[in-house]
């Protein structure tokens, strides 16, 4: 018998918790604080305490939150920023924006980027460290900060698919100059629209960053510096804010339906289950397997009622966009290259029951049969 497991289930999610969240939404349309305002800056204060910084700046998007943080850090024509081979587009748009030249390094074993291939790459034009904790692990952040110290480079963390996850007990976020949160409604603490956030202890470009998003604008009318429109609004920050409450709870059931599906598939001999590396607590936004005849194995999951995704499907250099600088050689990244054709995401959400991790790994292992 055919069961349908989605990738996720915001749905399940939000149905649970839905009379708190009509209710904030009401209190916004009650206030007509529909931009910014009292709702986005309780959001704020709520956000920075838990994680432990001085400043949170909610912004319109985790896109928005890179540009701006790099921008706002001084980063600009000429420069270069260290960037992983394996992320999401955006990592490398922001520090185009900017107007800055993204360098790209390949990934490690965890799909992280690898810390021994950077210091290389380093040269007179090179300005920051872009640390992006992938799929919900933190990368080597305390040795690329060694590398940053040694360099007088800066540390800009993409916390993006990583929220409240650790390394040695820290959360992400609080090793670097700044750090980025993307609050897209997939992510494990996701609004119900486009929303984002710069964190940092940093008060000067805390400062900067404020004013940045809201047209430079520093009282009613009077623009210091010229900026941009990107701020949070209300009814995302109502959003947030009760969300915010259930984080923990949401990321240690995402930690244990990771343990169910390796215990289940810890003797599949085709497949790599994802490696944690020792002292960091995964926040599994993604549980991602190496997979051979990838494709195939997606097809027959999808046809079998499962739906799975591809994070992400082509490195960074090999996109269209960055075909004259590179060539497409992938032997410039052996790493990201060796994984394009074998990364595969299974569903993993908080609501997801091990009934449904049962039906996925036993069709798993029913396909390599």
């Amino acid at each position: 018998m055919t069961m349908i497991v989605p990738f996720n289930n915001l749905s399940e999610l939000h149905c649970k918790i839905k009379t708190e969240i009509v209710e904030s939404i009401s209190n916004v349309i009650d206030k007509s604080a529909f931009i910014s305002g009292s709702e986005t800056e309780s959001f704020e204060i709520a956000f920075a305490k838990k994680l432990g910084v001085k400043h949170c700046i909610g912004v319109g998007s985790g896109t928005s939150a890179l540009w701006i943080s790099l921008k706002m850090s001084g980063i600009g024509i000429g420069d270069e920023v260290i960037v992983p081979a394996n992320t999401f587009f955006a990592c490398a748009e922001a520090v185009e924006l900017c107007g800055a030249i993204p360098v790209f390094i390949d990934n490690d074993e965890c799909f992280n980027i690898d810390i021994t291939k950077i210091e290389s790459s380093i040269n007179e034009n090179t300005k920051a460290i872009m640390a992006v904790h992938l799929y919900g692990q933190m990368c080597d952040v305390d040795e690329i900060l060694k590398i940053c110290n040694k360099y007088d480079l800066l540390l800009i963390e993409d916390c993006s698919q990583s929220h409240f996850a650790k390394s040695n007990g820290k959360f992400a976020g609080t090793f670097g100059d700044c750090a980025c949160f993307s609050f897209y409604p997939g992510k494990n603490l996701g609004a119900m629209g486009d929303a984002g956030c710069i964190v940092t202890n940093n008060d000067s470009l805390a400062e900067k960053c404020r004013l940045f998003r809201n047209h430079g604008e520093e009282g009613k009318s009077k623009h210091t510096i010229i900026g941009f429109n990107s701020r949070m609004d209300g009814f995302q920050s109502a959003v947030l804010k009760i969300k915010l409450a259930y984080i923990h709870d949401w990321n240690k059931k995402r930690e244990e339906l990771a343990q169910e599906y390796i215990s289940r598939l810890m003797d599949c001999s085709f497949i790599q289950l994802p490696l944690v590396q020792k002292g960091n607590t995964h926040a599994f936004h993604l549980f991602v397997i190496k997979a051979e005849r990838r494709d195939n194995l997606k097809i027959f999951l999808q046809e079998s009622g499962i739906n799975t995704g591809i994070h992400y499907p082509t490195p960074l250099p090999f996109l269209p966009v960055y075909k004259s600088k590179y060539n497409d050689d992938r032997n410039l990244f052996p790493n990201a290259s060796a994984n394009e054709n074998m990364l595969l995401s299974l569903p993993i959400y908080p609501d997801l029951s091990t009934n449904q991790i049962d039906y996925v790994t036993d069709k798993i292992k029913e396909f390599y049969k």
